[in-house]
């Protein structure tokens, strides 16, 4: 399979649908004392064929695989994501020496943008600092979703991470799809190829088939 081959896509009311050998892997937050997200820890690779499907109505005994819960359960996964580009929905917060792009539509609060003390944005005004602004960048490039991007000088390029392509199951929350793997709605629309994107795995969401953050507000297990 070439990288052309590899995709994914939505089942109407049911699960994702991921071909072209894309590797599953699970990956954990580093969490510091205060229970704070630092970075991002690969726990294991998951065995799977060139063609799997992965649970999206959170109610499989299997997961991340589907095992058909979402008949049982009558799943409604409508898909009402935007699927315009993040180019019109980003606001850009300016500072000395970075430009944080925000589209806070595709937040899920996996928390890397700040912490007890500080964040990003409060921290943009200290960006001369190198040690300040390091960390900045390190901040925005663990977010999963994409929520979150930087350029280095106005109208210039909007700066992403080097990630592989490869599908994370994140434990309790959401699928994170890196490396600009195309996702296609069950409509056949497709959704903005992106290097980042979370994706709904708990049947909550409001915005499927991005995560929204609901697992953590109704306590979704993937045990």
């Amino acid at each position: 399979m070439t990288d052309e081959d590899q995709n994914f896509t939505v089942r109407a009311d049911g699960p994702y649908i991921v071909r072209g050998g894309i590797p599953l892997v699970r990956k954990k937050q580093v969490m510091s004392e205060y229970g704070e997200p630092l970075d991002w820890q690969k726990e294991s690779d998951l065995s799977t064929q060139d063609v799997y499907r992965l649970c999206r109505c959170g109610q499989s005994s299997n997961k991340p695989f589907c095992d058909g819960s979402h008949t049982k359960v009558e799943f409604d996964g409508t898909e009402t994501a935007d699927t315009g580009p993040i180019s019109a929905r980003r606001k850009t917060f300016e500072s000395p020496k970075i430009f944080i792009e925000d589209d806070h539509s595709l937040c899920m609060h996996s928390g890397f943008c700040g912490n007890r003390i500080t964040n990003i944005w409060k921290m943009r005004e200290e960006s001369n600092e190198s040690a300040v602004l390091a960390q900045i960048i390190g901040m925005i490039e663990r977010c999963p979703s994409g929520t979150l991007a930087y350029r280095l000088e106005p109208g210039g390029e909007v700066i992403e991470p080097d990630l592989p392509k490869e599908v994370v199951v994140i434990p309790d929350g959401p699928l994170w799809i890196t490396g600009g793997i195309p996702v296609e709605r069950s409509d056949g629309e497709p959704l903005e190829t992106r290097n980042r994107v979370t994706l709904c795995r708990c049947g909550a969401s409001a915005k499927k088939p991005l995560c929204d953050g609901s697992h953590k507000d109704i306590g979704f297990s993937d045990t």
